[in-house]
């Protein structure tokens, strides 16, 4: 039976430029929650409210206003248990890292990162295990730009191991046919058309594997 857990997609930059401003004489008091509370967030929470909670905070992270957090006191607590709000399957880009981009908290995401933000079997399972097992609502597909692994595929680069990562972005390079140009890394539309095609594809590929999700 399908549980309700929504499959989403963000494609795109998620990560705006993070601006330092003058700094108060008092810095807020970071919120503090139990364990209790956190798993009481959870239940309550519809995928619908897990995305705008998202988006609410890269919306943070971009205007470089983001929650004060004691990391702490957080790790000390979700020590005894785990209830993420979101699984998202991103790419490995050290610049896209998905706490700081959401301004999210430890025990607030799962993360799984590949290059290219590609679905297998073992991720997808990985993902049922998020949402069937400990209760995550809303499973995010997240691009970004200038994805190498992207232009990679554009470019049909050959390395080692990488050489088969990169087939599988294939089909959405050749799903890009209405992009002028060059059909190469040097075509940053083209490459942003791919990387925006590869998300979808993705979340079509965790459908067909998932009979979960």
């Amino acid at each position: 039976m399908k549980s309700n857990i929504h499959t989403l997609i963000f494609a795109g930059a998620l990560a705006g430029t993070l601006t330092v401003g003058s700094t108060s004489a008092r810095e807020p008091e970071p919120a503090r929650r139990d364990l209790a509370a956190i798993k009481a967030e959870q239940a309550a929470l519809t995928p619908a409210q897990v995305l705008a909670d998202l988006q609410h905070g890269n919306e943070r992270f971009a205007s470089g206003k983001t929650k004060a957090r004691d990391m702490l006191h957080d790790q000390r607590v979700t020590a005894a248990g785990q209830y993420p709000h979101a699984v998202i399957l991103s790419c490995i880009d050290s610049r896209a890292p998905a706490e700081i981009i959401f301004d999210a908290g430890l025990g607030d995401l799962f993360n799984a990162r590949i290059a290219g933000n590609i679905a297998d079997a073992d991720l997808v399972g990985s993902m049922e295990f998020a949402c069937a097992v400990s209760g995550a609502k809303l499973v995010l597909v997240m691009g970004h730009t200038s994805c190498g692994a992207i232009k990679g595929a554009c470019d049909k680069v050959e390395l080692g191991n990488l050489t088969g990562l990169l087939q599988k972005i294939e089909p959405a390079v050749e799903s890009v046919r209405d992009v002028p140009g060059d059909r190469n890394s040097k075509n940053t539309a083209f490459v942003e058309a791919v990387g925006e095609a590869n998300v979808r594809l993705t979340v079509e590929r965790i459908r067909e594997l998932s009979p979960v999700l």
